[in-house]
C-alpha cells in the first residue's frame, strides 16, 4: 500500500524585485492617502517629527524581521519567529495581533479606495466589491498577486510625482513655522508617530510570504530594508509638500489632503489623476494585505492556534484558499460597519504589538543568525511599547479587549485539545 502523499505546499516563485514591490504595494496605499490627516489632527506640523520617530521604530522592526526571516524562511512571519524563539504563547499573541490589526487595515484600504472611486452614497458597496475582487485575484495564485502589485506601485509613484509637481506649482502656500513642530507637545507627536506607523507596516508582507520567496535567507532581508527605505523617502517628500501647501489645520481637516494639494495648483487635470492614483494605491495595499494575512492564518491553523480547516492549500494554485476566503468574509463585514480613522488606530495597536514580539524574538537570537546589533532590537521594543500606549484611547481599549479575547480563545482551545488527547 502506497504511503499518503504530502499535502500541497506553497511554491518559491518570488524574486527580490517581486518582494520589494509587494512591500511597497502594502505601504504606499496605507500611508500616503490615509494617515496624514489623523496624524496632523494629533500633532499639526509636528507630524514631521512623528514621521521621523515612526521611521526609526519601523527601521528597528524591519531589521528584526529581516534577521528572523533569514533564519526561519517559512510562512507566518513573527507568529513563526515568536514560537521558535520565545514559545507558543508569544507566537500566538504576535499572530493574533497581526491578524486583527491587518483585518482593520484591509477595511481601511477598501474604504479609502471607495472614497476616491465611488459616487457619493455608494462607498461601502464599492468597497465590498473591491474586497471580493481582490480575494479572487489572490486565490488565483501568488505570481498574479506580484504582477498586479508591480503595476499598481508604478501607477502610484507616478501619481505622487504629479502631487509634488502640483504642490510646487501652487500659487499660494500656507506653510508652517519651525515652532509649529513642537506646538502639540510630546504626547501629540507620539500619537502621530503611532498613527503614521500604520503607513510603514507593509514590509511585514514580505516576511509572511517566506515560503514563496526564492533564496529567502538572502532575498527577504534585502527586500525588507529596500522597500522600507524607499517608502520613508516618499513619505517625507509628500508630508513636506502637503504641509507646505495646505498648512497643518487644513491637512487635519481634509478627507483627501493629496487631492486638495492637486486642486491648489489650479491644474484641472490633476484631481482626476490623484483620485485614480489613490484608488490604485488602496487596491495595491489591500491586495498585499489579504495575501499576508492569509499566510499568517495558514501558519496559525497548521499549529491549531486557529481552526485546522484554514490550513488547506489549493493543490493546483498553491495558495491558502480557505484562509483567504474567510479573511474576505470578515473584511466585507468590517467595511460595512467600520470607520476609516478608527480602523487606522486599531490597526496600529495590533501591528505594534506584533513588532514588539518580533524585536524580543530577534534579541534572543544568537550567532551565527545575528545580522544587526541588539541595540536596534532594544530600541524597537521600547519604541513599540511607547507608541502603543500613546495611541487614541479608544483604539487602546478596544485593541486590549480583542487581544484578551484571543488569549481566552487559545486557552479554551488548548484545554479542549488536551481533553481529547487524554
Amino acid at each position: 500500500m502506497s504511503a499518503p502523499s504530502d499535502p500541497p505546499a506553497l511554491q518559491r516563485r518570488l524574486g527580490l524585485t517581486d518582494a520589494v514591490f509587494i512591500g511597497l504595494g502594502s505601504m504606499m496605499g496605507a500611508g500616503v492617502f490615509a494617515a496624514f490627516a489623523p496624524a496632523a489632527a494629533a500633532a499639526g506640523a509636528g507630524l514631521l517629527v512623528g514621521l521621523v520617530l515612526a521611521a526609526i521604530v519601523a527601521f528597528c522592526n524591519a531589521t528584526a524581521s529581516a534577521q528572523l526571516a533569514a533564519a526561519y524562511p517559512t510562512s507566518g512571519g513573527t507568529y513563526a519567529y515568536g514560537r521558535a524563539e520565545l514559545g507558543p504563547w508569544w507566537g500566538f499573541i504576535a499572530g493574533w495581533s497581526f491578524v486583527i490589526g491587518k483585518l482593520a487595515s484591509c477595511a481601511a484600504m477598501a474604504l479609502t479606495f471607495a472614497a476616491y472611486a465611488a459616487p457619493p452614497g455608494w462607498e461601502r458597496p464599492v468597497g465590498i466589491l473591491a474586497v471580493i475582487a481582490l480575494v479572487t485575484v489572490n486565490c488565483l495564485g501568488v505570481t498574479r498577486t506580484a504582477q498586479l502589485t508591480r503595476i499598481i506601485v508604478v501607477a502610484v509613484l507616478l501619481t505622487l510625482a504629479v502631487v509634488v509637481a502640483a504642490g510646487i506649482a501652487a500659487p499660494d502656500h500656507v506653510g508652517f513655522a519651525a515652532p509649529d513642530l513642537l506646538r502639540s507637545g510630546v504626547y501629540g507627536i507620539l500619537q502621530s508617530a503611532g498613527l503614521l506607523f500604520f503607513a510603514f507596516a507593509g514590509y511585514a508582507r514580505i516576511a509572511t510570504m517566506g515560503e514563496e520567496v526564492r533564496d529567502p535567507a538572502r532575498t527577504i532581508p534585502r527586500a525588507i530594508v529596500l522597500a522600507l527605505l524607499l517608502a520613508i523617502t516618499v513619505y517625507a517628500v509628500i508630508a513636506v509638500t502637503v504641509l507646505t501647501v495646505l498648512g497643518p489645520a487644513a491637512t487635519a481637516a481634509s478627507p483627501a489632503p493629496l487631492a486638495d494639494v492637486a486642486a491648489a495648483s489650479g491644474w484641472g487635470w490633476t484631481q482626476p489623476v490623484v483620485r485614480v492614483g489613490a484608488a490604485a494605491a488602496s487596491l495595491g495595499a489591500l491586495l498585499a494585505l489579504i495575501a499576508g494575512i492569509g499566510r499568517t492564518t495558514l501558519a496559525m491553523a497548521r499549529e491549531d492556534d486557529l481552526p485546522r480547516f484554514l490550513s488547506a492549500v489549493h493543490p493546483r494554485r498553491n495558495v491558502p484558499v480557505r484562509a483567504e476566503v474567510a479573511i474576505g468574509l470578515i473584511v466585507v463585514v468590517a467595511v460595512a460597519v467600520t470607520d476609516l480613522r478608527g480602523a487606522i488606530g486599531f490597526s496600529s495597536f495590533g501591528v505594534l504589538l506584533y513588532y514588539f514580539v518580533a524585536n524580543l524574538a530577534a534579541w534572543r537570537q544568537r550567532a551565527p543568525h545575528r545580522r544587526y546589533p541588539r541595540t536596534l532590537q532594544i530600541l524597537g521594543v521600547i519604541g513599540c511599547a511607547v507608541l502603543v500606549v500613546t495611541l487614541p484611547p479608544t483604539a487602546v481599549v478596544i485593541g486590549t479587549a480583542v487581544v484578551l479575547l484571543g488569549v481566552g480563545y487559545r486557552f479554551i482551545r488548548l484545554r479542549i485539545l488536551r481533553a481529547r488527547a487524554g
